[in-house]
């Protein structure tokens, strides 16, 4: 494995989207569904960024729906690679709506995902190290390793 090591900024990913009527459900919020299908697409390009390479996901360890969005509302998705294994990354996601009209911005969902780098035969790869340089990365990173025991558990559970 490299001993090189990359800035969580490295792999730092922002997408913007607005919420449009098909999105929505019944009540004119947007389908978690859909949440999800941006969480999973944004946390494999943080992770493509950091790994230099093709990646999949290995897992969506943790969705927190905090709030909702609405038809209208602007959703702001950051995602960055918060810690690193061999061959594997976890992605922090955070999504944000922002009511335009209201001028009220409100956090919606958190998530971790673990990415897996692949080769082009589908083979996972070794990846550089990450450092955190934020506060808000510090802590994320400090973090990673009980979620990482976390998910060793569910696995073996099955």
């Amino acid at each position: 494995m490299s001993q090189e090591k990359l800035s969580i900024q490295h792999s730092k990913t922002i997408q913007t989207r607005l919420v449009f009527p098909p999105d929505t459900n019944h009540l004119g919020t947007i389908f978690g569904g859909k949440v999800l299908a941006y969480i999973d697409e944004i946390a494999a390009l943080a992770a493509m960024k950091h790994s230099s390479s093709e990646v999949v996901t290995a897992s969506i360890d943790s969705v927190d729906f905090l709030s909702s969005a609405k038809v209208g509302d602007i959703l702001t998705l950051e995602a960055f690679v918060t810690y690193t294994g061999r061959t594997s990354m976890e992605v922090y996601v955070k999504v944000t709506a922002h009511n335009p009209i209201q001028n009220k911005k409100t956090l919606t969902t958190e998530s971790f995902l673990t990415m897996v780098a692949v080769d082009q035969e589908g083979k996972p790869k070794p990846i550089p190290g990450i450092y955190p340089e934020s506060e808000e990365e510090k802590q994320l990173f400090e973090t990673a390793l009980p979620r990482k025991e976390n998910r060793k558990l569910r696995s073996a559970l099955r």
